[in-house]
């Protein structure tokens, strides 16, 4: 007995001394920070992004046509607001409403780059309206935000680059590397006719990019416990997405007389299944990134649960929500309470990890569910994980030099993203693909991404409009 005790003593010495040795050897993968270049601040740019905002550039669905007053209105007013952009770039519209600007690169030897954004915004809810500061498309300036539909998502971003793009012509600055500026008009449903078509064109004329720049990534502020440094987020990939309805076919009846297998408690149990047996947590790239850069700066105790995933990776993995995930949104079926429906519906969307396709998540549902439930791709988008992009190259180097050097007190942080963007599409022209414009986010915004009172503040919104500046330097 005393044996065992000493072995088991020994063991836990051993462990213990594994732990504290990786938790030591896991330092700081930050670079350090170097002076930005200084810009005169355009004193109309307050003014443009809200002129942006009253142009009701809306995404309804696959079936709705574009409002053509609404884009057309919008693409003249840049052209108003951006006169040096438009007499020094080419401009290509792709099927009408999408933007494909070319700012001519001094050496042609150099792989361009692609910086993305979009035009669209989602609608907004009409019982939500009195909840707002201001009208969602009023554009209304405050001391301290520009408010309404799009500052945050996704007109931000664009309108930054516009003015970023802009000040350098009145500088005479030449990029090096041609730079594409890339603005789909149907991002908010899936960006098939806008970002896709883009893609291809460039692809169809021989355009190979050292790199692709889009949404997706942000400066998140209080968003970890515990952890009071504001986290960069630059996302090297995003998960697939995907939605299967789930159908129930039986006879039906009075409601008086159920069957044992009623239509709609058929439906409830299989949407119970799914969601008691959800796809596991994994440790994929890039999530172990995240591991290494947030690790490392975080408290001792939280390190050590970063720096051994092979012991503690189970409660991380599942606070990065590192699995497919699994959201019943829609559920039909049944036309008078006293009729047990024939036919039952449910959609179950899914937002799928790297490592995983639609067809095994397909495979899953079916498994879970069992016979008697019909299982079919619902909509017409879906998509696969992305590939992952690395962090070894010189334009993931330039971007996080840019990032320290514009936002010092932040910690960069490669990552995945669980939502979708229009960077999907440029994995097949660009060497790498990027999600980042230092947006901040915190608890209390997030929920105005396609919510009620979307604002930017004026301070972010300037710091957007320096961070575009000075990448766009730094790459030449």
């Amino acid at each position: 007995m005393k044996k065992l005790i000493l072995v088991l003593v020994a063991i836990f010495v051993v462990l213990a001394a594994v732990v504290v040795f990786n938790t030591l050897s896991l330092s700081s993968k930050q670079v350090g920070s170097e002076p930005v270049a200084s810009m005169d601040f355009p004193g109309t740019a307050f003014q443009n992004l809200s002129k942006a905002v009253q142009y009701k550039t809306i995404s309804f669905g696959d079936d709705v046509m574009p409002d053509s007053t609404a884009f057309h209105g919008f693409h003249q007013f840049l052209g108003e607001a951006y006169p040096l952009l438009h007499q020094n770039l080419s401009l290509e519209k792709i099927n009408e409403y999408s933007l494909l600007y070319k700012w001519e690169g001094s050496d042609p030897s150099l792989n361009p780059i692609v910086l993305l954004s979009h035009q669209d915004v989602v609608p907004v809810d009409e019982p939500t309206l009195t909840e707002w500061e201001a009208g969602p498309f009023e554009g209304k300036i405050t001391d301290s935000h520009i408010i309404g539909r799009g500052t945050l998502d996704d007109k931000s971003s664009l309108m930054a680059l516009m003015e970023s793009v802009e000040v350098l012509l009145q500088e005479s600055f030449v990029p090096k590397q041609t730079i594409y500026l890339a603005f789909g008009h149907d991002e908010e449903i899936g960006g098939g006719n806008g970002a896709k078509a883009i893609a291809k064109y460039l692809k169809d004329k021989g355009v190979r990019a050292a790199m692709t720049l889009d949404e997706g990534g942000f400066l998140a502020e209080n968003m970890i416990p515990d952890f009071d440094k504001v986290v960069a987020m630059v996302n090297l990939a995003e998960k697939g997405y995907a939605s299967f309805n789930l159908i129930v076919k039986t006879g039906g009846g009075h409601s008086s007389a159920p069957p044992e297998e009623n239509t709609l408690g058929m439906l409830a149990q299989a949407i119970v299944d799914l969601e008691n047996n959800q796809r596991p947590y994994k440790l994929v790239k890039p999530i172990d990134y995240q591991f290494e850069y947030m690790g490392a700066e975080m408290p001792f105790f939280k390190k050590m649960a970063f720096a051994n995933p092979w012991l503690f990776k189970g409660p991380v993995l599942k606070a990065l929500n590192a699995h497919t995930t699994t959201a019943p949104t829609i559920i039909e079926g049944g036309v008078k309470d006293n009729v047990i429906p024939t036919v039952g519906k449910a959609t179950i969307n899914f937002r799928i990890l790297p490592g995983e396709t639609i067809e095994s998540v397909k495979q899953h549902i079916q498994e879970t569910v069992g016979e008697g439930i019909e299982v079919e791709l619902a909509g017409k988008f879906a998509t696969n994980p992305s590939p992952v992009s690395g962090i070894d190259s010189d334009a993931f180097k330039n971007l996080e030099k840019t990032i320290r050097s514009v936002f010092p007190e932040s910690v960069v942080v490669p990552g995945l993203i669980g939502g979708g963007t229009d960077a999907r599409y440029f994995y097949d022209i660009s060497d790498d693909v990027y999600r980042f414009y230092p947006v901040r986010v915190n608890p209390n915004s997030m929920s105005m991404f396609h919510g009620i009172d979307e604002k930017i503040s004026k301070d972010n919104y300037k710091e957007m409009i320096v961070f575009t500046y000075n990448l766009i330097k730094r790459f030449n």
